[in-house]
């Protein structure tokens, strides 16, 4: 790892910088265990919402927001430290990408190089391997990067029977999207196997690899978070489409960091628009020119 890549994701970007917001990091615990801990009761996952008590008819918002967007829902619900157990009535809703981002943004503000990472989750219900984003850290003692799940609170503790550190997630629980890909191409998994609730299988593998890509790059949202929209053609992929999340789970993981990736860069660019935005493009009718 290069001294200009821990640099790089060390830095904010548009997303995890906590702007005006950045005092209330002030108080958090220096241990990672114990942050993750605080950053787990800021905000309900939608998907847990009833677990927590949560009325049924409560809208449930799963919009992924800037993390000085989402510092001013805690503090306008919650008038408090950061470290003071929140009522969850009293808490913003969101999904995990939230609460990597929210851990991501209070690493880098110590000055720790950390990134968000789109992949799959082995301690969930449901599917084997399940949707799920995390955070990964520099461990400079260690010369490598570590991952944490800052979502997992007590509740889902129990409720999973979870009893790793989630603060440092062992090997296999969770799999960055290229590592899952390679997996499942090398034929050591079966596809449907990987998804997100009814969604799965190769074409989500597809999806999950160019969201990981660019959240590399600091684009943690893209237009790949649409992938509802996918018809039945779309999850079809030609033996050049395989050929190329091949090549591009290679160097990805092969590689490990965008800063030194010439090749990497222009292929993230490139892939900004995912294919199914392109054809609805390509679909709409030539329009007449203004008069």
């Amino acid at each position: 790892m290069t001294s200009d890549a821990l640099q790089f994701y060390a830095r904010h970007d548009s997303l995890t910088d906590p702007a005006g917001f950045a005092r209330l990091y002030d108080e958090l615990p220096a241990a990672l265990p114990a942050l993750c801990d605080v950053l787990s009761g800021l905000i309900v996952h939608t998907s847990w919402a009833a677990k927590y008590g949560i009325p049924p008819e409560t809208p449930l918002p799963r919009d992924t927001k800037p993390v000085a967007e989402r510092l001013a829902e805690v503090a306008r619900l919650f008038d408090g430290p950061l470290v003071t157990e929140r009522p969850p009535l009293q808490r913003p809703f969101g999904t995990c990408r939230d609460f990597a981002l929210l851990l991501c943004s209070t690493l880098r503000h110590r000055g720790t190089p950390a990134r968000v990472r789109c992949g799959f989750a082995t301690y969930f219900a449901g599917r084997r391997y399940a949707d799920h984003w995390i955070c990964e850290y520099w461990q400079g003692d260690e010369g490598r990067w570590a991952m944490a799940d800052a979502q997992i609170d007590r509740l889902q503790r129990v409720s999973l029977g979870i009893g790793f550190d989630c603060a440092k997630l062992p090997n296999g629980a969770f799999l960055t999207a290229p590592a899952a890909w390679r997996l499942v191409r090398s034929q050591a998994a079966d596809a449907e196997e990987f998804g997100h609730g009814d969604a799965g299988g190769l074409w989500f593998l597809h999806v999950n690899l160019h969201r990981d890509l660019l959240a590399l790059a600091n684009c943690q949202v893209s237009a790949w978070d649409t992938w509802r929209d996918v018809d039945e053609a779309g999850k079809c992929l030609s033996v050049e489409t395989l050929s190329a999340c091949d090549r591009l789970a290679d160097l990805i993981i092969d590689s490990d960091t965008l800063v030194d990736w010439p090749e990497l860069r222009p292929i993230a660019d490139g892939v900004r628009v995912p294919p199914w935005q392109r054809r609805s493009v390509e679909r709409e009718p030539a329009r007449a020119p203004a008069n």
